[in-house]
């Protein structure tokens, strides 16, 4: 059975920079199962230099135009997090299928707008929780299934969040503001809980979550004008599984000069350790190590791993609309959706409120 390339619609393409161009048109690019059909901008001379650039059938210069658009299937966006409300809401009530980045809302009640507005349209979505799609999560979560550490007990996490250290890109100043939902919380340190939880086939059933600021300002990187840092560069965690399993986890801003990422899963016959010279889960390639018994922990394959040539990021994303494809044709559902998406939001949101405190998730 074969079915015809899912035409694509991307919100706000530039020919040179942002998220879209850099990562999800070269995944697509990749891949026969989609059409690069339709792309806007503001500017509709921008709109037509990106795709005459990438190979887009369409340029057009509203989101009206685009998500009404009749060779658009799915709808992608991929701009700021404060605008994923208005335009996920057009593409859902246009009837058509959307995949959202991550977060899909500033908060949980955006969040859940739009997973019951998809719901009553009845379209298929996705949530770009890549890391879901990524090799070496896909074989822990093969792994423990089999039985390699036996009972999961517990889980350790230490990350870095890349950006919210020393210094941040003029490009990125509107993660500093609490309510648009963008902060090291919302984002490496909420990806790397799902990929956690999606690893260990388990969700979290309560959290406690204490926030800190340990840097009052931080530097933009274009002017080197010190702006007050005011999200938290501090996340100290604790959760349960409803497997009854512990995880602990301390994120922190910007990186070190020791430890970036470091995922250690223990279990009753085993121990699995995955190690990223980078922050967090979905940004750099990953080395996964392992023991049982009386082993001595020993380097463990990733099957089909990315090469040393290949960007993840672009990989990640790729196989995620690789997951979005097969599920299309099978009817299955294993590209994560806006229902993952809310109970991620619901995590985000316990951890906030909890001040140090146990909450149900």
């Amino acid at each position: 059975m074969t079915q015809e390339p899912i035409r694509v619609g991307i919100i706000g393409v530039h020919p040179d920079r942002g998220w879209a161009s850099t990562a999800h048109v070269p995944a697509l690019q990749e891949l026969p199962q989609f059409r690069l059909s339709v792309l806007s901008h503001s500017r509709i001379d921008v709109a037509q230099t990106a795709a005459q650039k990438f190979g887009f059938d369409h340029a057009v210069s509203s989101t009206e135009e685009l998500v009404n658009h009749p060779d658009v299937d799915l709808v992608v966006v991929t701009v700021r997090v404060p605008e994923h409300l208005q335009l996920v809401t057009a593409a859902l009530e246009a009837g058509k299928s959307v995949f959202s980045e991550w977060p899909l809302g500033m908060n949980l009640r955006d969040a859940e707008a739009m997973r019951d507005l998809a719901a009553a349209k009845g379209v298929s979505t996705m949530i770009g929780l890549q890391t879901r799609a990524n090799p070496a999560i896909r074989h822990i979560r093969k792994l423990i299934g089999e039985g390699y550490v036996g009972e999961v007990l517990s889980a350790s996490v230490i990350g870095s969040g890349i950006t919210w250290g020393e210094e941040l890109e003029e490009a990125f100043r509107y993660t500093l503001n609490p309510s648009n939902g963008a902060s090291m919380l919302h984002v490496p340190f909420a990806h790397t809980m799902d990929a956690l939880g999606f690893a260990l086939s388990s969700e979290f059933l309560s959290v406690s979550g204490t926030l800190a600021t340990r840097r009052p300002t931080i530097r933009l990187v274009e002017s080197g004008e010190a702006v007050p840092l005011t999200v938290a560069d501090q996340v100290a965690f604790n959760g349960r599984l409803g497997s009854g399993a512990l995880v602990t986890s301390h994120f922190r801003g910007g990186l070190s000069r020791a430890t970036n990422f470091h995922m250690e899963i223990n279990g009753s016959k085993g121990d699995l350790l995955l190690t990223s010279p980078v922050g967090y889960v979905g940004v750099g390639g990953f080395s996964l190590s392992g023991a049982q018994a009386g082993e001595s922990l020993h380097p463990i394959p990733i099957p089909g791993d990315f090469g040393p040539d290949e960007n993840v990021l672009i990989g990640n994303v790729k196989k995620l609309y690789e997951l979005f494809a097969s599920d299309k044709l099978s009817g299955a559902r294993e590209a994560p959706t806006f229902d993952s998406a809310v109970k991620l939001h619901r995590l985000i949101d316990a951890v906030e409120q909890s001040e140090g405190g146990w909450r149900d998730v």
